[in-house]
């Protein structure tokens, strides 16, 4: 293993490198959704509990016990439950996009990786061929097939290594793309839903007089 690392050269190290930073990405990111994963049904009927009977301070409690998208935005929402309706509705939508930057951290270094890991293994393809073809050049023709197969060697190491980095850089990246747009459709849904979650807790009723 060592002895290919060495024949693949300097542009193979950089793909090994590029290799670890998409490594790192992926596991942060299943780290991270993994973590904001919750039952949002069970907490939207949690927290629609506590705000309709006014406890607002329980409520808010059971969102700081959740990370998710869908606990921030109720923040918002009871926070700015005195405001009118369609103010909170922009300030809801206003805080769905400030989620975005959080869900999609990282996400396009592994997507640049997935496109340049294989630019890299065909610039090795280049200059171990280049490589190679400068031997014969020089010599004319080479006795020792072993001076050739040095520039051989980097060529198909290298586009090999950009490859094996490239697919499952490709197939995660579209894999996290894909839950964060399911995660950003479902909290545009959800803002609505929000707020006549938030406004239930201050709409009294009032029993009705019976007819005389």
């Amino acid at each position: 293993m060592l002895d290919l690392i060495v024949k693949g050269g300097v542009i193979l190290w950089i793909i090994m490198g590029l290799a670890l930073v998409a490594a790192a990405v992926i596991i942060e990111r299943l780290l991270y959704f993994r973590r904001i994963g919750t039952d949002e049904d069970k907490l939207f009927a949690r927290v629609k509990g506590a705000v309709q009977k006014g406890y607002y301070d329980e409520a808010l409690s059971i969102c700081d016990n959740n990370e998710s998208p869908l606990s921030g935005l109720i923040k918002v929402g009871i926070d700015n439950r005195n405001q009118p309706e369609l103010a909170q509705k922009e300030l809801l939508k206003e805080a769905a996009n400030q989620e975005v930057p959080r869900l999609e951290k990282h996400v396009s270094t592994l997507g640049t990786i997935a496109h340049v890991a294989p630019l890299l293994g065909l610039l090795g393809t280049v200059t171990g061929t280049m490589q190679a073809f400068g031997v014969l050049g020089n010599f004319g023709s080479v006795a020792d097939p072993s001076i050739l197969a040095k520039g051989v060697s980097e060529a198909l190491i290298t586009t090999a290594g950009g490859i094996i980095v490239a697919v499952p850089a490709v197939m995660f990246y579209n894999y996290l793309v894909g839950k964060i747009n399911l995660i950003l459709i479902r909290m545009e849904s959800q803002v609505n839903s929000l707020i006549l979650m938030v406004n239930s807790g201050k709409r009294p009723s009032f029993p009705r007089e019976e007819k005389r």
